[in-house]
């Protein structure tokens, strides 16, 4: 068993400065700044700042020798640690690639629009933009239709021309952003201006308004149809779909009939429960249903959709929080503005501000027609050898302070565009060249962003140097006083009354799928069955667990007794689960060797580090100069 150990989330990488040095061990160095960053991240409350900095001072001295412990044995070249590395860039790189005050100006939109959710119509005209006259046809349509929905009556026929569709109820991030920009300008009863997308002419119609519903948490029961289904089998799901609704209404298990019963693959072994969602994640005709449900624990009548027939059941609902400071509507909003297209605006506005410092120069060593001409030929005839054969691939087009790009490089990344559909908007080349030039910039950037960006240097030497302290404490302490058995016995026999049982059981503990098996079970336990042969017959359904538990562990009830049952205890996630004790033990017996063993490593680990930071300290002698550490000391006073 592992003690847990407390890591020191540190910021540990350290600027070409000249900041004062605060610790050295060995030939190594800590600077004032470097160790200022790390107290300021992790300092605790205390009243004594002189005493939780000297004390900070020690503990981080002594996690710098477990780093170059692992330095000296290399594992920052062990391929999980390099791999884990690579991982944990990628998902935080994101961050720094945007316009901080673009993006806070789209952070606090989002948050704005979030608190209130749109009810929309909206209605279509298709473009042929090949056929001149189809696309005037077109624009003099969508003119006329605008004026029918703002005359007086505001009515409009649909025909095979117009589209017409209620989406129901929206919410941010529900559109995208272009058409999100439409309807959040407009009020309940306007229409919007026609908007000309690709091949579409759009109008929003924004029928009313109202505060953001939030978020539910609902189960089903889904009842579908068979393809093409005429009404005699319409009628006999109905039917079914009315005594399932009876039977709830009885009082029969909802999760239990969704299991049996609901065709809806992804939800029927979960007790029928959908993920939270909120406004503008499903189909509106369903969402009403979900809105009629005002408390937890309702359940609505069957209702039909083009998915077939359902029945809901309300779990909880969350309401969106009204504070823009509110943390968790902050985090959420932000991880899906990262993933949203409108980050491009943000990432523009960067884009134009580190050209200078990535030292971005357009080379014009080739003609952009040429580059053009390039690109057509690659798309029309695409060998990869085209790419590779020209006489001018390896022409540099784009030079940053540390390498450049080549006429392949271009090449290449429209060829990845072209045959991507969910990157390639239909865009010109010269339209291409424009977002390949951004795309550059902000390649090189994040590529050198330790370079740039202080605080991702220090973040990304925090989080490596976090993996390599486990993998030396790993290696040196847990690992280590597991294996040392000699030591174990020596400790538990000078200190064998640490190690007496309290009052304790020979018991079996049983965690079934849900309530009703978990009653099921103890009628056949009482009736002679074996636990494991059950748990075998269950598999995945059945848990079962032996062993010598101290009561207080398990919460047991002080009338427990040899042969006894406890209650059945139903957990949150629907699992149920009951106790059988064997034989009862009064406090105070004491444990064998074994049967301390997981204690006497917990307690024999901090002995066992404690020796091995002794032999660091004499490796990597630590001197901490006391001038500097008292300068800090008075500076945070």
């Amino acid at each position: 068993m592992k003690k847990i150990v407390l890591f020191l989330p540190l910021f540990l990488f350290t600027p070409k400065t000249k900041s004062q040095t605060v610790i050295t061990y060995g030939n190594n160095s800590v600077s004032k700044d470097e160790f200022l960053r790390a107290y300021n991240k992790n300092k605790s409350i205390e009243d004594n700042t002189e005493k939780a900095i000297r004390e900070y001072a020690a503990l981080y001295s002594d996690f710098k020798l477990k780093v170059q412990a692992a330095k000296d044995l290399q594992l920052d070249t062990l391929l999980q640690i390099k791999n884990d590395l690579d991982n944990f860039r990628h998902q935080v790189e994101a961050g720094y690639l945007n316009d901080e005050t673009s993006f806070e100006s789209l952070m606090n939109e989002a948050i704005q629009r979030s608190q209130y959710d749109l009810h929309l119509l909206h209605y279509s005209i298709k473009i042929d933009t090949g056929n001149v006259a189809d696309s005037l046809n077109a624009a003099k349509a969508i003119r006329v239709l605008y004026e029918k929905l703002t005359s007086p009556n505001g009515e409009v026929e649909t025909s095979e021309k117009i589209k017409y569709s209620d989406l129901g109820f929206i919410t941010v991030f529900s559109l995208p952003y272009q058409y999100e920009n439409i309807v959040y300008h407009l009020k309940p009863g306007e229409v919007s201006m026609p908007y000309q997308s690709k091949k579409v002419w759009h109008i929003f119609k924004l029928v009313e308004q109202r505060k953001s519903a939030g978020k539910w948490k609902i189960a089903q029961i889904l009842l579908t149809f068979p393809p093409n289904p005429d009404n005699q089998i319409k009628i006999k799901v109905r039917s079914i779909s009315d005594s399932v609704y009876k039977l709830l209404k009885g009082g029969a298990d909802f999760g239990k009939m969704a299991r049996e019963i609901s065709e809806d693959k992804l939800t029927y072994l979960n007790n029928g429960e959908i993920p939270e969602f909120g406004t503008g994640k499903f189909d509106g005709s369903f969402e009403r249903e979900v809105v009629k449900l005002l408390k937890d624990g309702d359940i609505s009548e069957p209702f039909e959709t083009k998915f077939g027939i359902h029945i809901i059941k309300r779990i909880s609902h969350t309401s969106t929080p009204e504070s823009p400071d509110d943390e968790a509507l902050k985090f959420e909003i932000k991880n899906k503005l990262m993933q949203d297209d409108r980050v491009e605006i943000a990432k523009e506005k960067f884009a134009q501000q580190i050209k200078l410092k990535v030292g971005y120069k357009l080379l014009n060593s080739v003609k952009e027609a040429d580059l053009f001409k390039l690109a057509d030929s690659m798309v029309n005839n695409p060998q990869k050898e085209l790419v590779s054969s020209s006489l001018i691939n390896n022409k540099p087009i784009i030079s940053f302070t540390k390498s450049s790009l080549k006429v392949k490089d271009w090449l290449n990344y429209v060829k990845e565009i072209k045959i991507n559909n969910d990157l390639y908007g239909g865009e010109t080349n010269a339209q291409l060249w424009e977002r390949y030039k951004k795309f550059a910039i902000l390649d090189y950037y994040k590529n050198h962003l330790e370079e740039f960006n202080p605080n991702f240097a220090y973040q990304m030497q925090e989080f490596k140097e976090g993996n390599m302290l486990f993998e030396i404490m790993e290696r040196e302490v847990w690992s280590k006083t597991g294996r040392d058995t000699a030591g174990l016995l020596n400790y538990y026999n000078a200190n064998k009354e640490k190690y007496k049982w309290a009052k304790s059981a020979d018991v079996l503990i049983m965690n079934c799928a849900s309530e009703d098996l978990a009653l099921q079970t103890i009628h056949d336990l009482q009736s002679g069955a074996s636990w494991k042969d059950l748990v075998e017959l269950r598999e995945g359904e059945l848990q079962g667990d032996s062993g010598r538990i101290e009561l207080f562990q398990m919460n047991a009830s002080p009338d427990a007794k040899p042969g006894s049952y406890s209650s059945v205890t139903k957990n949150a996630d629907g699992t149920a689960s009951f106790i059988i004790y064997y034989r009862l033990y009064d406090a105070g017996l004491q444990r064998s060797f074994e049967e301390s063993k997981s204690l006497l490593i917990n307690d024999y680990q901090p002995i066992v580090e404690k020796k091995w930071l002794a032999d660091l300290h004499k490796k990597y002698p630590v001197k901490i100069d006391d001038k500097v550490l008292s300068k800090i000391i008075e500076e945070n006073k």
